[in-house]
């Protein structure tokens, strides 16, 4: 593993964090993970498996550790897990498409929409949910997955151009 990549990572989970750690819960103890718009963002720049699972360990384990939902440490962990590899999955899936604004903004809502629905239901199962799974569906996951998405259309072509310029990834990732 590339130690300027390792750090690049660091620096996105770092953001990541911050975001998680200081986004207020909006309803029910819930908040948007924003910590999940950095975790795809460092898929999509360093798409390798080793890369993915180490990203989905840590944001995890960080997600699960700033959590303000109620017994939402392993659903956290759970999420991250299951929504890294799907998420990376579906990239890995869309070769042609990788460098496209367009194609990151469509991942990125997929990926929250996976996200919300694996939170809910672990969280359900494991602890319990404060309210019912749509109401909470509808008033956290659907209004995070449309910040995820608006933000991932701002972040990936400055990320893009950032990783360009320092030749942090493999040629094959940034965009010609």
């Amino acid at each position: 593993m590339n130690t300027k990549n390792l750090v690049a990572l660091a620096l996105l989970v770092g953001i990541g964090a911050v975001l998680h750690a200081v986004i207020p819960p909006i309803f029910l103890g819930m908040k948007p993970d924003m910590m999940l718009l950095m975790m795809f963002l460092g898929i999509i720049l360093f798409p390798e498996f080793k890369n993915v699972f180490l990203l989905a360990i840590v944001t995890g384990i960080i997600s699960a550790l700033t959590t303000g939902f109620p017994g939402g440490q392993i659903p956290n962990i759970i999420d991250k897990l299951v929504t890294a590899s799907v998420f990376f999955g579906l990239f890995t899936a869309l070769k042609q498409f990788r460098n496209s604004v367009i194609s990151a903004a469509v991942l990125t809502a997929l990926g929250t929409l996976v996200s919300g629905t694996v939170f809910l239901s672990s969280a359900l199962v494991i602890v319990g949910l404060p309210g019912p799974f749509v109401g909470l569906f509808a008033a956290v996951v659907l209004p995070a997955t449309v910040v995820n998405t608006v933000a991932m259309v701002i972040l990936f072509p400055i990320a893009q151009s950032v990783v360009k310029r320092t030749k942090l990834a493999s040629p094959s990732v940034i965009q010609k």
